[in-house]
């Protein structure tokens, strides 16, 4: 047979695409039920516990011009540059500087907001959070258990005792927003955290443009058990370590086409979930490595917990 069109090209990259999602679906639902973890994960492996506290600096993010989104393709582009609809046209922003924590919140970091009562202080919950919190009633994060005046986490089919360097997962949007009001800061918009993870440069991933072993957690390796400081070696040129895979980070904003959005040829990937779902960002430790970019979106409804979900805040102006 002669070369594939370039849509040929594209439909086979998305059906591929489609059964990564999948396999993170797949994944998650394994904790949902308290199945074991993924047999090739090394989440059990024994690693040298890093004694490096987590940096309470911000990272500076310089204000100016960045690109957001992916480039509309060019002819015989859109099989190499592959991505969805909801990332495209992609579009230059204005961003003024802003301070973004270098890490994702820890376990340890929102177990502090959990004894100082948080879940019962409505002062730091919006409408929609009290509304969540009535519904769930939830008293801390899912999965979190007091046991004979010890903290645990379910992890899978283990119950294990709370680690507090490690990232705080499987939180809705509403306590990731509690939490940052409690703290005195805020979420970052999704333009906020792609112009941190991308900078002026405009990279495909925090590290720069290589997806050679990418040095972050992801493909259900090690599925959220290193602490916060690990992975240096996937760190944004500003500091910002873990901002692809780990967790997806929750962001402020609406999950919204751009300007001149144009519905792919599978019409539900995006139209579904806009305007009732909140936007992710950076991919989870379930995510597949072949899938996960700096521009790529995900909507999630914000009262999920079972997903791989977690954040990071920003200073307050």
């Amino acid at each position: 047979g002669g070369a594939l069109s370039d849509e040929e090209l594209y439909l086979g990259h998305y059906v591929v695409a489609q059964q990564c999602m999948h396999l993170e679906s797949l994944i998650w639902c394994r904790q949902t039920l308290g199945f074991p973890a993924p047999p090739w994960s090394k989440r059990g492996e024994s690693f040298r516990n890093d004694p490096t506290v987590i940096p309470a600096t911000d990272a500076e993010i310089p204000g100016g011009l960045y690109f957001i989104g992916m480039p509309r393709a060019g002819e015989g582009e859109k099989s190499l540059n592959f991505s969805f609809d909801n990332e495209r046209p992609g579009f230059e922003m204005e961003i003024a500087p802003f301070r973004l924590s270098r890490t994702l919140v820890s376990q340890g970091e929102f177990l502090a907001f959990v004894e100082d009562g948080g879940y019962t202080q409505p002062e730091f919950w919006s409408v929609g959070g009290k509304y969540w919190l009535r519904k769930a009633a939830r008293s801390c994060p899912a999965y979190w258990e007091k046991r004979d005046g010890q903290w645990t986490v379910r992890r899978f089919d283990r119950i294990e005792a709370l680690s507090p360097l490690v990232p705080a997962i499987h939180l809705s949007f509403w306590e990731a927003e509690a939490y940052a009001k409690w703290a005195g800061r805020r979420l970052p918009t999704e333009f906020q955290w792609e112009a941190a993870a991308r900078t002026s440069e405009a990279r495909k991933f925090p590290w720069g443009e290589n997806s050679e072993n990418p040095p972050a957690d992801l493909d259900g390796t090690y599925l959220a058990t290193r602490p916060v400081t690990f992975f240096a070696g996937g760190a944004t040129p500003h500091g910002c370590l873990q901002m692809m895979g780990t967790a997806w980070e929750w962001t402020t904003n609406q999950y919204l086409p751009f300007d001149g959005f144009s519905v792919d040829m599978y019409a539900y990937m995006s139209t579904l979930q806009f305007g009732t779902h909140k936007t992710t960002r950076g991919g989870s430790c379930a995510t597949s490595s072949s899938l996960i970019r700096n521009t790529y979106r995900q909507a999630y409804h914000p009262d999920r917990s079972d997903v791989f979900a977690g954040f990071r805040t920003c200073a307050m102006p």
